[in-house]
C-alpha cells in the first residue's frame, strides 16, 4: 500500500529559507481548564518557553520566536531531507509532548491538565526569501503587539462588565481608543513588560567563558555560542537579523 502514500514525497523547495509555525489547538479552552491568569500567565509562559528551548536543543534552528500560543522556527538546516509530512508531524508532536512534560513537572496546572483534552499543536511550513524572512517576523511581532493591546483592553473591561457587554463596548474600537480606555484604568502600554508587547526570542548568542590553558595553566577567556532566551527583544529589523547572524 506504499503507493497510496501520495504526499510522502513532498519536500520543501530548494534554496528557500524555511519557517515552521506551530499554533496551539483549542488553547482558549486549555487556558480555562488550567485557570490561567489573564491576559498573561507568567508561569505558563515559562512552561511554553522551556518546551520551545527543548525544541531548539533538538533541531538547532537559527531562531525561535514565540508569543501567545504561537511558536515560529527559522530553520537553517532542514531535517528529514525536507519531507513536509515528517517535519510537520515531528515538530508538532515534539512540542506537544515537551509542553505536557513541563506542565507536569511544575505541578501547578496538573489538575487542569487532567481535566483538559491532550495538548496539541498544528504545524505549517512557510518558504521565504531572505527579505521575506525579516518581513514575516516583523508581521508576527506586530500581531504580538495587537494581541497584547486587545488582551489588556478586553480583560480590563471584563473587570467591570460581563463578557457580552465587554465585547460590545470594545467592538470596532481603534487602537488609540483602546489605549485611552486602558490609560483611564491606570495602564500605560509602554510600561508593560517587553515580552508581553514584543514576544520572546530564542537564539544562539556569543558569550565569554572562563577557562584554563591546559599547557600553561593560565586562565583564559574564550568565546562560546550559547542558547539564549531573550525576554527583551527589540523591534525586528535588518540590524537585528544581521547582528545575530540569523541570515
Amino acid at each position: 500500500m506504499r503507493e497510496c502514500e501520495i504526499f510522502s514525497s513532498l519536500r520543501v523547495p530548494c534554496g528557500s529559507y524555511i519557517v515552521i509555525r506551530l499554533d496551539g489547538r483549542n488553547f482558549s479552552q486549555l487556558s480555562r481548564k488550567l485557570n490561567l491568569k489573564k491576559p498573561y500567565d507568567l508561569e505558563f509562559v515559562q512552561n511554553l518557553l522551556q518546551a520551545a528551548f527543548q525544541l531548539f536543543q533538538e533541531f538547532s534552528p537559527s531562531l525561535i520566536y514565540t508569543f501567545s500560543d504561537e511558536i515560529n522556527l527559522l530553520l537553517e538546516d532542514i531535517p528529514f531531507a525536507g519531507r513536509l509530512e515528517k517535519i510537520n508531524s515531528v515538530f508538532a508532536s515534539f512540542l506537544s509532548g515537551s509542553l505536557t512534560k513541563e506542565i507536569i513537572k511544575t505541578n501547578k496546572f496538573i489538575k487542569g491538565l487532567d481535566e483538559s483534552k491532550p495538548i496539541s499543536f498544528d504545524s505549517r511550513i512557510i518558504p521565504l526569501s531572505e527579505e521575506g524572512v525579516i518581513q514575516y517576523f516583523q508581521e508576527r511581532q506586530k500581531e504580538a503587539w495587537r494581541n497584547c493591546l486587545n488582551g489588556y483592553a478586553y480583560w480590563t473591561t471584563r473587570k467591570d462588565h460581563p463578557k457580552n457587554e465587554a465585547i460590545d463596548l470594545l467592538h470596532k474600537k481603534q487602537s488609540k481608543e483602546l489605549h485611552d480606555i486602558l490609560f483611564e484604568k491606570g495602564i500605560n502600554m509602554a510600561h508593560l513588560p517587553t515580552w508581553q508587547r514584543r514576544g520572546v526570542g530564542i537564539y544562539k548568542k556569543k558569550v565569554q567563558v572562563k577557562g584554563q590553558n591546559p599547557m600553561t595553566g593560565e586562565k583564559v577567556l574564550s568565546d562560546r555560542m550559547k542558547i539564549f532566551i531573550d525576554w527583551e527583544l527589540p523591534i525586528f529589523d535588518n540590524q537585528f537579523f544581521s547582528g545575530q547572524s540569523l541570515l
